[in-house]
């Protein structure tokens, strides 16, 4: 009987960041390349696009115009990466997003729906609310409205994104992040070790960690 391996991949993210959202499709169908016997233990860890964001956001054309250098140039960048979403099958809709909030909030519910786990399921409501329907997710009735509709008690959700649960734990992996060059997201990273950034085809995902796997273990034989 064959054992069966245990692999942990962490996937370093923000939830306003788009090639997290197309990055997240790519992987679910790499996961289908991969070998049915390999367990695969998949951590959301939490990064900021936005590092410097006000705490109740901005306006989205100021801040793509300002990020991108104007309001044409962030048009012709943001019609690209709906593009791409659009050819993997997913929603997107960047007029209706109005605008660009501070993440920390979102991704403490996150850490919450992991302790629960139901991690996937939030990350992709999230995904959904700000890429697709334009929702705030900065703002804390939205994030509750999230929430339950993915079925989450209404009141343990408002408890728990009023009070400072796991605000350490989510800054300290933004640090974390930084600390470990990393720059851009998604980031992927194969028991402990960084294999790559950016939303690359299922194919180079599924390759990629199987090597990492290989590579690993072969370290420790």
């Amino acid at each position: 009987m064959r054992t069966i391996q245990t692999t942990t991949l962490d996937i370093i993210s923000d939830v306003v960041c788009p090639w997290c959202y197309i990055g997240k499709r790519r992987l679910e169908r790499a996961l289908a390349l991969l070998d049915p016997e390999l367990e695969l233990v998949i951590h959301w860890r939490a990064y900021e696009l936005n590092p410097n964001m006000p705490i109740d956001g901005v306006e989205t054309r100021t801040h793509y115009a300002r990020k991108f250098g104007s309001r044409e140039q962030a048009r012709h960048l943001l019609d690209n990466i709906t593009t791409n979403a659009h050819n993997d099958g997913l929603d997107m809709d960047y007029d209706k997003i109005v605008r660009v909030p501070n993440t920390i909030m979102a991704h403490r519910l996150i850490w919450f729906a992991s302790q629960r786990d139901k991690q996937g399921e939030i990350i992709d409501a999230l995904f959904r609310a700000y890429f697709v329907t334009g929702q705030n997710i900065g703002d804390l009735e939205e994030l509750v409205r999230i929430a339950t509709d993915t079925g989450f008690d209404d009141v343990e959700v408002r408890n728990f994104l009023n009070s400072d649960t796991a605000r350490e734990i989510i800054e300290q992996e933004i640090q974390d992040a930084r600390q470990a060059g990393i720059n851009g997201v998604p980031a992927f990273v194969v028991n402990g070790r960084y294999l790559f950034s950016g939303a690359q085809s299922p194919e180079t995902i599924s390759l990629s960690i199987k090597k990492a796997i290989e590579r690993q273990s072969r370290r420790a034989e």
